[in-house]
């Protein structure tokens, strides 16, 4: 995922630090990020989702507040008001790249923030939120006892998340003035509310009357054990996933068409994890899906293997070309099923070179269901050794490899 790092000034004239995560292939829309409260544009969360939203091709702009992470400027003199005011001004500084930003991202108080600013950014099409507070003022209950400190002094030093901020009195009570109400009703853009059940920072009671609020078209995703901030990978994979899927179907993305010779896209594979075997993979800007290696291969299990990917092209081709030949010849085929394995583990063979002397073997069981007289399922067999995939793994093929 190329990155690219640049800056704009905030609402005071500070200079704010920004990542801007671009798609390997064609970009077909933007996506501007706001992160939790007192956190930064890094935090894993930040970063897997807009690695997936690139992945789909999506950029994404991730940028520290005021004050906040690599930015410019006191925190203590911030507010929300100046924090919807840095979201707009992004905007124009991806406006001002002619990457207009047409989804906006906001994580716990930035998701609050997006919904305040999406009526000031023409060009936003769709509004996500997670784990977002209904009424901003909510984030002041993590304040406790300093916030008699922050009325008696102007600003005073809070604890969260085990580090010390100062915060300013006009921050409280400019937080605690805001009412989204109007802002949600009128927000005349998708809206997707993701939030955890068992978030104890921000209750899911927020995402129910943020929901509530909303007009169509809206949605609402749970995502279950997940805690406020997402620190759990497999937590922020998911909620990068139900993004990603839903943006596609609310930004009515066009992607290009493919380069010639390749009719369905290029297939790209970048790693997820590297202190592990965890792949993203993206054919085209439509499909995701991710390839890793067994727990004891050292990998998390949670996608296909290499060769279980290799095994399920062969499957899917040969369920394919049974059916279109039955369908072809009007043949009373109800059903197909193909079991296919695979005589040997990936991790294995890497550690050796590839260089056993041993053929792969694929081994591939086909059921067919239906009212079929033996000679039309001898012919449904004969048929499977036609399937484009089967042929391809039975000849030996031409790999080009070359450097980016």
């Amino acid at each position: 995922m190329p990155t690219e790092r640049l800056t704009f000034r905030g609402h005071d004239g500070s200079t704010l630090a920004a990542r801007l995560d671009l798609p390997e292939g064609p970009l077909l829309a933007t996506a501007l990020f706001a992160h939790c409260f007192t956190c930064s544009k890094d935090i894993p969360a930040a970063r897997r989702i807009a690695a997936r939203l690139a992945g789909a091709g999506i950029a994404v702009l991730r940028f520290d507040f005021t004050g906040l992470g690599h930015s410019e400027g006191e925190f203590e003199n911030t507010s929300f008001s100046s924090n919807v005011r840095d979201l707009i001004l992004a905007a124009e500084a991806l406006t001002d790249k002619k990457m207009a930003p047409r989804l906006l991202i906001g994580h716990s108080l930035g998701g609050a923030a997006v919904l305040g600013a999406a009526g000031q950014i023409d060009s936003v099409k769709a509004v996500v939120t997670i784990g977002a507070p209904y009424d901003p003022g909510h984030v002041t209950h993590n304040f406790g006892d300093a916030l008699d400190m922050i009325a008696a002094d102007g600003a005073a030093e809070v604890m969260l998340g085990g580090r010390g901020i100062r915060i300013g009195q006009g921050f409280v009570e400019d937080v605690k003035a805001e009412n989204l109400t109007d802002k949600i009703a009128g927000l005349h853009r998708a809206l997707l509310v993701l939030h955890a059940p068992r978030d104890t920072t921000v209750g899911i009671e927020n995402a129910a009357e943020i929901f509530g609020a909303a007009k169509h078209p809206k949605s609402f995703v749970t995502l279950d054990n997940a805690d406020h901030l997402i620190t759990d990978p497999v937590d922020a994979e998911y909620a990068a996933e139900v993004i990603a899927a839903w943006s596609m179907k609310y930004l009515d993305l066009k992607p290009p068409a493919p380069p010639p010779g390749a009719p369905e896209g290029i297939v790209c594979v970048s790693e997820a994890d590297p202190d592990g075997f965890l792949q993203d993979i993206n054919s085209g800007p439509d499909h995701h899906a991710i390839a890793d290696e067994p727990l004891a291969y050292g990998g998390t299990n949670r996608g296909m293997s290499p060769y279980g990917f290799l095994s399920s092209g062969l499957g899917a081709c040969t369920s394919m070309t049974i059916r279109m030949y039955a369908r072809r010849k009007g043949w009373p085929l109800e059903h197909v099923q193909v079991a296919v394995s695979h005589d040997k583990v990936h991790a294995q063979d890497a550690k050796s070179g590839g260089g056993q002397a041993q053929a792969d073997t694929f081994k591939r069981v086909i059921k067919l269901t239906g009212n079929l007289s033996d000679d039309q399922r001898a012919k449904l067999l004969e048929i499977a050794d036609k399937c484009p995939v089967h042929r391809t793994l039975e000849q030996s093929s031409t790999i080009i490899t070359e450097a980016a």
